[in-house]
Protein backbone atom coordinates (compact mmCIF):
# COMPACT_ATOMS: atom_id res chain seq x y z
CA UNK A 1 0.00 0.00 0.00
CA UNK A 2 1.18 3.54 -0.44
CA UNK A 3 2.82 5.73 2.30
CA UNK A 4 1.09 9.02 3.42
CA UNK A 5 3.07 11.54 5.61
CA UNK A 6 0.46 13.68 7.10
CA UNK A 7 0.80 16.97 9.83
CA UNK A 8 -1.78 17.45 12.44
CA UNK A 9 -2.88 18.30 15.92
CA UNK A 10 -3.03 16.02 18.60
CA UNK A 11 -5.70 16.59 21.34
CA UNK A 12 -3.20 18.37 23.47
CA UNK A 13 -3.13 21.07 20.41
CA UNK A 14 0.22 19.97 19.52
CA UNK A 15 1.82 19.57 16.33
CA UNK A 16 3.06 15.83 15.15
CA UNK A 17 4.63 14.38 11.91
CA UNK A 18 3.86 10.89 11.13
CA UNK A 19 3.43 8.81 7.86
CA UNK A 20 0.82 5.38 7.49
CA UNK A 21 0.30 2.65 5.33
CA UNK A 22 -3.49 3.18 3.39
CA UNK A 23 -5.16 2.34 0.08
CA UNK A 24 -6.16 5.80 -0.82
CA UNK A 25 -5.70 9.03 0.17
CA UNK A 26 -9.33 9.14 1.46
CA UNK A 27 -8.50 5.70 3.76
CA UNK A 28 -5.70 7.38 4.80
CA UNK A 29 -7.41 10.45 5.95
CA UNK A 30 -10.08 8.41 7.65
CA UNK A 31 -7.22 6.88 9.49
CA UNK A 32 -5.85 9.74 10.55
CA UNK A 33 -9.32 11.17 11.82
CA UNK A 34 -10.17 7.63 13.85
CA UNK A 35 -7.05 8.56 16.28
CA UNK A 36 -7.69 11.54 16.62
CA UNK A 37 -5.85 14.04 15.14
CA UNK A 38 -7.00 17.20 13.61
CA UNK A 39 -5.51 17.09 10.00
CA UNK A 40 -3.56 19.96 8.62
CA UNK A 41 -1.47 18.31 5.67
CA UNK A 42 -1.06 14.62 3.66
CA UNK A 43 0.84 13.65 0.85
CA UNK A 44 1.63 10.77 -0.38
CA UNK A 45 5.81 9.71 -0.08
CA UNK A 46 7.19 8.92 -3.11
CA UNK A 47 11.20 8.35 -4.32
CA UNK A 48 10.45 10.76 -7.56
CA UNK A 49 8.76 13.71 -8.17
CA UNK A 50 8.60 13.21 -12.25
CA UNK A 51 10.14 10.55 -14.69
CA UNK A 52 13.23 12.24 -15.63
CA UNK A 53 14.21 13.55 -11.87
CA UNK A 54 14.55 10.88 -8.74
CA UNK A 55 14.85 12.83 -5.40
CA UNK A 56 15.45 10.77 -2.69
CA UNK A 57 14.25 11.99 1.20
CA UNK A 58 15.81 10.90 4.42
CA UNK A 59 18.19 8.12 5.23
CA UNK A 60 19.23 6.43 1.84
CA UNK A 61 19.28 2.61 1.75
CA UNK A 62 22.37 1.09 3.34
CA UNK A 63 23.91 -2.29 2.40
CA UNK A 64 22.79 -4.00 6.00
CA UNK A 65 19.18 -2.86 4.61
CA UNK A 66 19.29 -4.19 1.28
CA UNK A 67 20.71 -7.68 2.67
CA UNK A 68 18.08 -8.20 5.51
CA UNK A 69 15.59 -7.28 3.08
CA UNK A 70 16.79 -9.88 0.08
CA UNK A 71 16.79 -12.58 2.62
CA UNK A 72 13.66 -12.23 4.14
CA UNK A 73 11.78 -11.71 0.16
CA UNK A 74 13.99 -14.93 -0.45
CA UNK A 75 12.38 -16.75 2.56
CA UNK A 76 8.95 -15.45 1.51
CA UNK A 77 9.06 -16.53 -1.86
CA UNK A 78 10.00 -19.86 -0.77
CA UNK A 79 7.04 -20.10 1.73
CA UNK A 80 5.03 -19.92 -1.90
CA UNK A 81 3.78 -16.62 -1.01
CA UNK A 82 2.53 -14.45 -3.69
CA UNK A 83 5.06 -11.76 -4.67
CA UNK A 84 2.78 -8.64 -4.27
CA UNK A 85 1.94 -10.39 -0.55
CA UNK A 86 5.80 -10.88 -0.36
CA UNK A 87 6.03 -7.39 -0.78
CA UNK A 88 3.66 -6.05 1.33
CA UNK A 89 4.82 -8.03 4.27
CA UNK A 90 8.44 -6.69 3.64
CA UNK A 91 7.10 -3.30 3.79
CA UNK A 92 5.85 -3.51 6.99
CA UNK A 93 8.97 -5.31 8.43
CA UNK A 94 11.65 -2.89 6.73
CA UNK A 95 12.73 0.22 9.22
CA UNK A 96 14.11 2.58 6.65
CA UNK A 97 11.74 4.82 5.51
CA UNK A 98 13.19 5.45 1.77
CA UNK A 99 13.36 1.53 1.48
CA UNK A 100 9.69 0.91 2.83
CA UNK A 101 8.44 3.69 -0.02
CA UNK A 102 10.87 2.25 -2.86
CA UNK A 103 9.12 -1.27 -1.61
CA UNK A 104 5.52 0.70 -2.13
CA UNK A 105 6.29 1.05 -5.69
CA UNK A 106 7.83 -1.93 -6.55
CA UNK A 107 4.54 -3.56 -5.30
CA UNK A 108 2.48 -1.32 -7.31
CA UNK A 109 4.31 -1.89 -10.29
CA UNK A 110 4.47 -5.68 -10.12
CA UNK A 111 0.89 -4.93 -9.22
CA UNK A 112 0.45 -3.74 -12.29
CA UNK A 113 1.86 -6.88 -14.70
CA UNK A 114 5.71 -5.47 -14.36
CA UNK A 115 8.15 -7.87 -13.52
CA UNK A 116 10.16 -7.54 -10.26
CA UNK A 117 13.08 -6.80 -12.44
CA UNK A 118 11.42 -4.28 -14.07
CA UNK A 119 10.11 -2.81 -10.79
CA UNK A 120 13.60 -2.76 -8.63
CA UNK A 121 15.27 -1.11 -12.41
CA UNK A 122 13.36 2.08 -11.60
CA UNK A 123 15.29 2.53 -9.07
CA UNK A 124 18.97 2.24 -9.45
CA UNK A 125 19.73 4.13 -6.04
CA UNK A 126 19.06 0.87 -4.30
CA UNK A 127 19.49 -1.88 -7.02
CA UNK A 128 22.17 -2.00 -8.92
CA UNK A 129 22.70 -3.81 -12.21
CA UNK A 130 23.58 -7.02 -10.91
CA UNK A 131 20.95 -6.93 -8.49
CA UNK A 132 18.19 -6.37 -10.98
CA UNK A 133 19.80 -8.54 -13.81
CA UNK A 134 20.16 -11.85 -11.55
CA UNK A 135 16.58 -11.03 -10.37
CA UNK A 136 15.58 -10.92 -13.94
CA UNK A 137 17.21 -14.31 -14.73
CA UNK A 138 15.40 -16.33 -11.49
CA UNK A 139 12.25 -15.25 -12.93
CA UNK A 140 13.07 -16.54 -16.23
CA UNK A 141 14.44 -19.65 -14.73
CA UNK A 142 12.07 -19.79 -12.16
CA UNK A 143 14.76 -20.21 -9.35
CA UNK A 144 14.04 -16.62 -7.86
CA UNK A 145 14.15 -17.71 -4.30
CA UNK A 146 17.42 -19.40 -5.05
CA UNK A 147 18.68 -16.52 -6.96
CA UNK A 148 17.83 -13.82 -3.47
CA UNK A 149 19.61 -16.55 -1.03
CA UNK A 150 22.77 -15.99 -3.36
CA UNK A 151 22.17 -12.36 -3.72
CA UNK A 152 21.88 -12.23 -0.14
CA UNK A 153 25.05 -13.97 0.05
CA UNK A 154 26.91 -11.71 -1.94
CA UNK A 155 25.52 -8.54 -0.40
CA UNK A 156 26.33 -9.45 3.21
CA UNK A 157 30.60 -10.54 1.84
CA UNK A 158 30.26 -7.32 0.57
CA UNK A 159 29.11 -5.34 3.76
CA UNK A 160 31.77 -8.21 5.95
CA UNK A 161 34.49 -6.51 3.43
CA UNK A 162 33.20 -2.67 4.12
CA UNK A 163 33.11 -3.44 7.74
CA UNK A 164 36.52 -4.99 8.25
CA UNK A 165 37.91 -2.22 6.23
CA UNK A 166 36.53 0.88 8.30
CA UNK A 167 37.31 -1.42 11.15
CA UNK A 168 41.30 -1.52 10.18
CA UNK A 169 41.33 1.95 9.18
CA UNK A 170 39.61 3.24 12.71
CA UNK A 171 42.14 2.98 15.29
CA UNK A 172 45.04 4.44 12.61
CA UNK A 173 42.55 7.74 12.28
CA UNK A 174 41.84 8.32 15.93
CA UNK A 175 45.64 8.10 16.34
CA UNK A 176 46.02 10.65 13.45
CA UNK A 177 43.36 12.59 15.17
CA UNK A 178 44.24 12.70 18.40
CA UNK A 179 47.94 13.24 18.09
CA UNK A 180 47.20 16.32 15.36
CA UNK A 181 45.12 18.17 17.98
CA UNK A 182 47.57 17.45 21.00
CA UNK A 183 50.80 18.40 18.08
CA UNK A 184 48.73 21.63 17.69
CA UNK A 185 47.64 22.59 21.19
CA UNK A 186 51.91 22.54 21.30
CA UNK A 187 52.36 24.81 18.72
CA UNK A 188 49.83 27.33 19.65
CA UNK A 189 49.80 27.04 23.39
CA UNK A 190 52.93 25.91 24.39
CA UNK A 191 55.86 27.35 21.76
CA UNK A 192 54.63 31.10 21.75
CA UNK A 193 55.51 30.97 25.84
CA UNK A 194 59.00 29.58 25.26
CA UNK A 195 59.67 31.69 22.10
CA UNK A 196 58.94 34.29 24.45
CA UNK A 197 61.46 32.86 26.40
CA UNK A 198 64.25 32.57 24.17
CA UNK A 199 63.71 35.88 22.40
CA UNK A 200 64.35 37.73 25.76
CA UNK A 201 67.86 35.53 26.03
CA UNK A 202 69.08 37.41 22.89
CA UNK A 203 70.71 34.62 21.66
CA UNK A 204 71.07 32.84 18.31
CA UNK A 205 68.51 30.02 18.29
CA UNK A 206 69.47 26.47 16.72
CA UNK A 207 67.69 26.01 13.66
CA UNK A 208 64.86 23.18 15.18
CA UNK A 209 64.30 25.67 17.56
CA UNK A 210 64.25 28.33 14.49
CA UNK A 211 61.16 26.04 12.52
CA UNK A 212 58.91 25.61 15.48
CA UNK A 213 58.77 29.24 16.05
CA UNK A 214 58.04 29.81 12.78
CA UNK A 215 55.90 26.83 12.29
CA UNK A 216 53.56 28.33 15.36
CA UNK A 217 53.87 31.86 14.22
CA UNK A 218 52.13 30.64 11.10
CA UNK A 219 49.66 28.55 13.18
CA UNK A 220 48.39 31.58 14.93
CA UNK A 221 48.51 33.99 12.69
CA UNK A 222 47.53 32.24 9.25
CA UNK A 223 45.26 29.03 10.82
CA UNK A 224 43.03 30.17 7.98
CA UNK A 225 44.96 29.48 5.44
CA UNK A 226 45.22 25.85 6.63
CA UNK A 227 42.01 24.68 5.28
CA UNK A 228 41.87 26.54 2.45
CA UNK A 229 45.31 24.96 0.81
CA UNK A 230 43.47 21.05 2.10
CA UNK A 231 40.74 22.30 -0.02
CA UNK A 232 42.34 23.33 -3.06
CA UNK A 233 45.29 20.42 -3.09
CA UNK A 234 41.98 17.93 -2.80
CA UNK A 235 40.37 20.08 -5.65
CA UNK A 236 43.79 20.14 -7.70
CA UNK A 237 43.59 16.02 -7.15
CA UNK A 238 40.37 15.66 -7.97
CA UNK A 239 40.37 17.59 -11.54
CA UNK A 240 43.51 15.32 -12.01
CA UNK A 241 41.64 12.17 -11.41
CA UNK A 242 38.90 13.16 -13.51
CA UNK A 243 41.55 13.82 -16.33
CA UNK A 244 41.99 11.06 -18.53
CA UNK A 245 46.00 11.05 -18.27
CA UNK A 246 45.21 11.52 -14.37
CA UNK A 247 42.87 8.76 -13.86
CA UNK A 248 44.81 6.37 -15.89
CA UNK A 249 48.18 7.19 -13.62
CA UNK A 250 46.75 7.16 -10.47
CA UNK A 251 44.88 3.77 -11.34
CA UNK A 252 48.18 2.66 -12.05
CA UNK A 253 49.43 4.12 -8.67
CA UNK A 254 46.88 2.50 -6.50
CA UNK A 255 47.90 -1.08 -7.85
CA UNK A 256 51.66 -0.38 -7.38
CA UNK A 257 51.57 0.82 -3.69
CA UNK A 258 53.08 -0.83 -1.26
CA UNK A 259 50.38 -3.06 1.16
CA UNK A 260 47.12 -0.98 -0.36
CA UNK A 261 47.95 -2.29 -3.76
CA UNK A 262 47.74 -5.59 -2.74
CA UNK A 263 44.78 -5.20 -0.79
CA UNK A 264 43.33 -3.33 -4.03
CA UNK A 265 43.68 -6.37 -6.57
CA UNK A 266 42.80 -9.27 -4.26
CA UNK A 267 39.47 -7.29 -3.54
CA UNK A 268 39.15 -6.70 -7.46
CA UNK A 269 40.03 -9.72 -7.94
CA UNK A 270 37.47 -11.75 -5.22
CA UNK A 271 34.50 -9.28 -6.39
CA UNK A 272 35.17 -10.28 -10.24
CA UNK A 273 35.43 -13.88 -9.11
CA UNK A 274 32.43 -13.75 -7.07
CA UNK A 275 30.38 -11.80 -8.66
CA UNK A 276 30.28 -13.58 -11.89
CA UNK A 277 30.15 -16.72 -10.44
CA UNK A 278 26.60 -15.73 -8.69
CA UNK A 279 25.58 -14.20 -11.95
CA UNK A 280 26.65 -17.72 -14.45
CA UNK A 281 24.80 -20.09 -11.74
CA UNK A 282 22.03 -17.97 -11.53
CA UNK A 283 21.49 -18.48 -15.83
CA UNK A 284 22.83 -15.26 -16.57
CA UNK A 285 24.97 -15.03 -20.13
CA UNK A 286 28.33 -14.98 -19.65
CA UNK A 287 28.44 -11.64 -21.95
CA UNK A 288 26.07 -9.72 -20.12
CA UNK A 289 27.79 -11.16 -16.47
CA UNK A 290 31.43 -10.07 -18.15
CA UNK A 291 29.84 -6.42 -18.87
CA UNK A 292 28.36 -5.87 -15.61
CA UNK A 293 31.25 -7.49 -13.29
CA UNK A 294 33.15 -5.17 -15.63
CA UNK A 295 31.53 -2.00 -14.19
CA UNK A 296 31.89 -3.47 -10.63
CA UNK A 297 35.65 -3.44 -10.53
CA UNK A 298 36.88 -0.04 -9.43
CA UNK A 299 40.20 0.15 -11.01
CA UNK A 300 40.02 0.88 -15.09
CA UNK A 301 43.46 -1.08 -15.73
CA UNK A 302 41.53 -3.88 -14.78
CA UNK A 303 38.25 -2.93 -15.95
CA UNK A 304 40.12 -2.68 -19.29
CA UNK A 305 41.71 -6.58 -18.84
CA UNK A 306 37.77 -7.79 -18.51
CA UNK A 307 36.79 -5.78 -21.17
CA UNK A 308 39.33 -7.41 -23.52
CA UNK A 309 38.20 -11.20 -21.98
CA UNK A 310 34.49 -10.23 -23.03
CA UNK A 311 35.68 -9.38 -26.49
CA UNK A 312 38.03 -13.00 -26.47
CA UNK A 313 34.60 -14.71 -25.63
CA UNK A 314 32.85 -12.81 -28.31
CA UNK A 315 35.36 -14.35 -30.61
CA UNK A 316 35.54 -17.78 -29.48
CA UNK A 317 38.16 -17.81 -27.49
CA UNK A 318 39.30 -18.19 -23.32
CA UNK A 319 38.84 -15.66 -21.25
CA UNK A 320 41.40 -16.35 -19.07
CA UNK A 321 44.25 -15.00 -22.12
CA UNK A 322 43.25 -11.62 -21.74
CA UNK A 323 43.18 -11.33 -18.03
CA UNK A 324 46.61 -13.34 -17.55
CA UNK A 325 48.32 -11.11 -20.14
CA UNK A 326 46.90 -8.18 -18.26
CA UNK A 327 49.29 -8.85 -15.44
CA UNK A 328 46.76 -7.83 -13.01
CA UNK A 329 44.86 -11.33 -12.04
CA UNK A 330 47.50 -13.93 -10.26
CA UNK A 331 48.04 -16.84 -12.54
CA UNK A 332 46.41 -19.07 -9.68
CA UNK A 333 43.39 -17.29 -10.77
CA UNK A 334 43.91 -17.64 -14.96
CA UNK A 335 44.59 -20.91 -14.01
CA UNK A 336 41.42 -22.13 -12.43
CA UNK A 337 39.35 -20.05 -14.96
CA UNK A 338 40.94 -22.21 -17.46
CA UNK A 339 40.33 -25.25 -15.96
CA UNK A 340 37.01 -23.73 -15.05
CA UNK A 341 36.06 -23.49 -19.00
CA UNK A 342 37.59 -26.60 -20.00
CA UNK A 343 35.79 -28.84 -17.78
CA UNK A 344 32.48 -26.81 -17.94
CA UNK A 345 32.48 -26.35 -14.18
CA UNK A 346 33.44 -22.34 -14.82
CA UNK A 347 30.98 -21.33 -11.75
CA UNK A 348 32.93 -23.46 -8.97
CA UNK A 349 36.20 -22.46 -9.82
CA UNK A 350 35.33 -18.84 -9.82
CA UNK A 351 33.55 -19.53 -6.73
CA UNK A 352 37.05 -21.12 -5.30
CA UNK A 353 38.53 -18.49 -6.27
CA UNK A 354 36.79 -15.67 -4.54
CA UNK A 355 36.69 -18.26 -1.23
CA UNK A 356 40.78 -17.88 -1.01
CA UNK A 357 40.53 -14.57 -2.03
CA UNK A 358 38.36 -13.21 0.37
CA UNK A 359 40.52 -15.59 3.23
CA UNK A 360 43.35 -13.44 1.68
CA UNK A 361 41.55 -10.16 1.92
CA UNK A 362 40.41 -11.23 5.69
CA UNK A 363 44.06 -11.63 6.40
CA UNK A 364 45.51 -9.08 4.63
CA UNK A 365 43.02 -6.60 6.33
CA UNK A 366 43.26 -7.59 9.61
CA UNK A 367 47.08 -7.15 9.08
CA UNK A 368 47.12 -3.65 8.06
CA UNK A 369 45.86 -2.48 11.65
CA UNK A 370 49.97 -4.25 12.54
CA UNK A 371 51.35 -2.20 10.17
CA UNK A 372 49.74 0.82 10.44
CA UNK A 373 50.20 1.33 14.27
CA UNK A 374 53.94 1.38 14.62
CA UNK A 375 54.47 3.63 11.53
CA UNK A 376 52.03 6.16 13.06
CA UNK A 377 53.97 5.92 16.19
CA UNK A 378 57.19 6.18 14.80
CA UNK A 379 55.99 9.47 13.16
CA UNK A 380 54.41 10.82 16.36
CA UNK A 381 57.74 10.13 17.93
CA UNK A 382 59.65 12.15 15.50
CA UNK A 383 57.31 14.91 15.46
CA UNK A 384 57.46 14.78 19.56
CA UNK A 385 61.04 14.41 19.71
CA UNK A 386 61.99 17.04 16.82
CA UNK A 387 59.30 19.63 19.37
CA UNK A 388 61.58 18.57 22.71
CA UNK A 389 64.69 19.08 20.79
CA UNK A 390 63.41 22.87 19.96
CA UNK A 391 62.84 23.26 23.70
CA UNK A 392 66.12 21.86 24.80
CA UNK A 393 68.78 22.97 22.47
CA UNK A 394 68.37 26.61 23.40
CA UNK A 395 68.75 25.69 26.98
CA UNK A 396 72.01 23.91 26.69
CA UNK A 397 73.56 26.68 24.65
CA UNK A 398 72.60 28.93 28.01
CA UNK A 399 74.20 26.53 30.32
CA UNK A 400 77.54 26.58 27.69
CA UNK A 401 77.12 30.11 27.70
CA UNK A 402 77.42 30.28 31.33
Amino acid sequence: MPIYEYKGLNKSGKEIKQTLTAESIVFAKQKVKSIGIMLIDIQEKKTKQNKNSSVSFGKKVGIEDLALMTRQLATLIRAKIQIVEAIAALQDQVDNEYLKVVLSEVKQDVNEGASLAKAFEKHPKVFTNVYVNMVGAGEESGTLEVVLLKLADFTESQMKLVNQVKGAMMYPIIMMVVGTVLISGIFIFVIPKLAKIFVSMKMELPLPTRICISISNFMLNYWWSIPLMLFVVFWLFQKWIQSEKGELKWHKITLSAPIFGTIVKMVNVSRFSSTLSTMLSSGVPILVSLNIVKNLVGNIHMKQAIENAKEAVQQGASMAIPLKDSGYFPSMVTHMITLGENSGELEEMLTIVAENYEDQVDSKISGLTTVLEPIMIVIMGITVLFIVLSVILPMMQLNQAR
